[in-house]
């Protein structure tokens, strides 16, 4: 089957690569990687070892990238990805991988959030669920409004800087929800370990949409 790119279409498959950020990479501890710098620095190093432009991957790893940030440590510490992430440049497109309309938007702009916010609603066979997109420039809200309808392969949104999309290395997490319980604007994109087993039914891996 054929990847439906989720980034700018210029930029070729074979240009991605994948990227390990879990506590098991051991490549990892020489780098602060909550300093969105130091992990800008490591995904860098990756891409240019594998000649790539974009740097991939997350689903239910579980990551010390969110030690620093308050509420996410702790007895019940919440650090399983329950999206992929995409690690490109600042301003990169961001595609509509499937049609759908903007369900809500929202900058969730405390620290270890997501900054700017989209989500679209989706209906396939009388069947809604719902993609999130996080991480996006501030530019990616102007304008926008619930209910806009966006065709596959459309660009949605770009990639925000890191002091916009609340202290990350530029990235897009790219997430599917089937229950959105509610929420708008906003849905958590990692969770603790006694919570993985609800999540990884409400949450399905995004790669196997993309065909990646």
């Amino acid at each position: 089957m054929e990847t439906i790119p989720i980034l700018d279409a210029d930029i070729p498959f074979t240009a991605y690569t994948r990227l390990d950020l879990s506590d098991g990479n051991i490549d990892l501890a020489a780098y602060d990687i909550t300093d969105p710098l130091e992990c800008q620095t490591y995904i860098d190093t990756v891409l240019e070892q594998n000649n790539g432009q974009v740097a991939y991957g997350g689903y239910l790893e579980k990551r010390n990238l969110y030690s620093d940030k308050v509420g996410f440590s702790g007895k019940s510490a919440r650090n399983i990805h329950l999206g992929v992430d995409f690690w490109s440049k600042a301003g990169t497109k961001v595609l509509v991988p499937l049609a759908g309309k903007v369900h809500s938007l929202q900058n969730n702009a405390t620290q270890g959030d997501y900054g700017p916010t989209i989500i679209l609603e989706h209906e396939i066979e009388n069947t809604v669920f719902y993609s999130l997109y996080g991480h996006l420039s501030l530019a990616s809200l102007e304008g926008l409004s619930i209910g806009k309808v966006f065709k596959k392969g459309e660009t949605l949104a770009t990639l925000g800087t890191p002091d916009i999309n609340v202290n990350y290395a530029p990235h897009l997490h790219f997430q599917l929800i089937r229950d959105i319980e509610g929420k708008k604007g906003d849905y958590p994109g990692v969770c603790s370990i006694n919570r993985m087993a609800f999540y990884k039914n409400n949450c399905p891996n995004p790669s196997f949409l993309l065909n990646i």
